[in-house]
């Protein structure tokens, strides 16, 4: 749904479903911003984020955490800390998605 919402923007969309294949898209090319979830099976979204940031990845990226998960503010913190430069928790506020876009760019 967020895919086609942001295609409707204007925006060029890549979508990955499976974290070891999003993690080689992003350390591949570069893009915009990456909306991350925090709950992808097997690999998940904090996986991508610990591997970027051992390869010194992941300040070069602008990642925005995407999430439904019981992840408290202070760890929204820490990995602000670390280089995640958002976070945006499901259900998503479209503003709110707006926002971080234009935030971003």
């Amino acid at each position: 749904m967020f895919s086609k919402y942001l295609t409707l923007k204007g925006n060029q969309v890549t979508v990955s479903n499976v974290g070891k294949d999003g993690l080689k898209l992003i350390l591949r090319q570069k893009f915009d911003f990456v909306l991350l979830d925090l709950n992808l099976p097997e690999f998940s979204g904090l996986d991508i984020i610990n591997d970027l940031e051992k390869k010194g990845k992941l300040r070069n990226n602008n990642i925005v955490l995407f999430t439904a998960s019981d992840i408290s503010d202070t760890e929204i913190t820490r990995l602000k800390t670390r280089g995640v430069k958002g976070a945006l928790r499901k259900p998503v506020n479209l503003e709110d998605l707006n926002n971080m876009i234009m935030r971003l760019s």
